[in-house]
């Protein structure tokens, strides 16, 4: 299983990327993304912050940013760590965002799951995928590989390939994932805020030809 993983990771590789990379986080502010909070009378900026380069999320209450536009057929670049100091917790990233509030607060999607332990996991909020070789858990699809995670405290870089509907997932270069069939090929890009406190670095798109 773990050869085929590896296979696919050396013709994913060989993939031509259509045009530079596009920074989704720019560094400075939170320009080009949208909140969604379980309370909407908490003000996104108490939770969403930037500090030296550094995006900051609190980790509670349970919500979510969002891009404001769409994408489709994509790299995407994410990293991101625990507080240094602070305990690690859950987070993620949903893709092919679009439906608000499908399930509590995270809206119809799929997530990459960031959690400890777990990252590299698919979860399905109202869309459907299938893993090969492999039965999901509820709605939880299980990653392939032994956890590639650094310690709490020290920088993850997160990889997903979506193409068509495909969708490939690295943590600091080990392939974790790969789901097809997806559902949908299109939405927005979520970065979840759900326990506790998670820093990310960069959030970085670079489509695909």
């Amino acid at each position: 299983m773990f050869g085929k993983f590896m296979a696919a990771y050396l013709m994913g590789s060989l993939m031509l990327l259509a045009a530079d990379p596009v920074a989704l986080f720019n560094g400075k502010d939170l320009e080009g993304w949208v909140f969604d909070n379980i309370d909407p009378k908490i003000d996104a900026k108490s939770v969403w912050s930037v500090a030296d380069g550094v995006l900051i999320c609190k980790g509670r209450p349970p919500g979510l940013m969002r891009t404001e536009k769409e994408y489709s057929n994509y790299e995407l670049t994410v990293e991101w760590r625990w507080a240094p100091g602070g305990k690690p917790g859950n987070s993620g990233v949903l893709i092919h965002a679009s439906t608000p509030k499908q399930l509590f607060v995270w809206p119809k999607s799929i997530e990459v799951q960031l959690g400890t332990g777990n990252a590299g996991d698919f979860w399905t909020l109202g869309e459907k995928l299938t893993v090969t070789g492999t039965e999901p858990k509820g709605r939880r699809w299980e990653k392939k590989a032994e956890s590639s995670e650094k310690p709490p405290g020290e920088w993850n870089t997160l990889r997903i390939r979506c193409q068509d509907a495909k969708a490939s997932v690295w943590v600091n270069g080990t392939l974790m994932n790969e789901a097809t069939d997806l559902s949908t090929t299109k939405g927005a890009i979520c970065l979840q805020c759900e326990d506790k406190e998670v820093h990310f670095r960069k959030v970085e798109l670079t489509p695909i030809e």
